[in-house]
């Protein structure tokens, strides 16, 4: 049934929330992309899913995707925030604070 559903409504239902835990090891494989709060976690993940270069550049360029920094990363080790979202599209996990 769920494939009959739009792309954006099933990765909506794919949408979870996440620990730093459970992220870690997918980071270490380099396949965490950090969205930015001010955009729409559904919108960039639609975004890549259906290829929209385009689109993903412009987010790219402006820092608001991209690879979750090591920064990041040891600061959410330390704090173990509850407020991480994520979705996958394969073979990435975008995470977002919310």
């Amino acid at each position: 049934m769920e494939e009959l559903l739009p792309l954006r409504d099933r990765l909506n239902l794919e949408t979870a929330r996440i620990t730093w835990l459970e992220l870690e090891r997918y980071f270490a494989g380099g396949r965490v992309i950090q969205v930015a709060p001010e955009l729409d976690l559904i919108d960039v993940a639609a975004c890549i899913a259906e290829d929209e270069a385009a689109r993903l550049k412009n987010w790219l360029d402006s820092q608001q995707v991209g690879q979750l920094n090591d920064d990041t990363a040891l600061q959410w080790a330390a704090q173990q925030p509850d407020n991480l979202w994520a979705v996958v599209v394969a073979p990435w996990v975008l995470v977002q604070e919310r």
